[in-house]
């Protein structure tokens, strides 16, 4: 029998997110961060022509961290569920994390002198309770599955980031369906 390891990471309804910045605020508050954010609300470019508009977006704790790779003091590690973590302890700010993930989430603390990104709030976890951006998402576009389930269909497209497909991101997204129109048309 094949043990599946548990892969933690989020799911992000497209047609739901709204933009308030809820997620964004509520981790801000609950880790004390005033000049980073571990969570972005992002704007599509081209929102005229689409259903979404927004993209809420964190580390992704890929299966392949480029973060881990790159990092000269070993700063991160991956736990047996996939999440990604970083030990500021051993971090001396050199920021190569930075340059390396794709995705711009371990940012540059100017306070601490070193990187901070989102840990999936793993003490609300071990808790079993939600991270906080899940809990505080007013329109619930936001979710964390395991990924491993086999029975999970989202769609792992990340708009405009090509780099997705060497670090495998743990984030899969619900695409918006096409809107119906109930007016009569002339």
């Amino acid at each position: 029998m094949k043990i599946i390891p548990k892969q933690f990471g989020f799911v992000i309804d497209l047609s739901k997110c709204i933009g308030c910045r809820g997620c964004e605020m509520a981790c801000q508050s609950e880790h004390h961060l005033f000049d980073t954010r571990r969570r972005k609300i992002i704007p599509l470019a081209n929102h005229q022509e689409s259903v979404f508009s927004y993209l809420s977006m964190s580390c992704n704790h890929c299966a392949n961290p480029a973060c881990i790779s790159v990092c000269p003091n070993r700063c991160f590690q991956k736990r047996r569920d996939g999440i990604v973590l970083h030990n500021p302890q051993k971090c001396d700010g050199c920021k190569s994390c930075v340059g390396a993930c794709p995705f711009g989430a371990p940012v540059y603390n100017q306070k601490t002198g070193k990187i901070d990104k989102c840990n999936l709030c793993i003490d609300r976890l071990d808790q079993g309770l939600e991270p906080t951006c899940i809990s505080s998402c007013i329109s619930k576009a936001l979710q964390v599955i395991n990924l491993s389930d086999s029975d999970n269909n989202f769609s792992k497209a990340i708009p405009g980031i090509k780099m997705a497909r060497f670090t495998n991101p743990s984030v899969r997204f619900i695409l918006p369906t096409d809107t119906k129109c109930f007016w009569i048309k002339d």
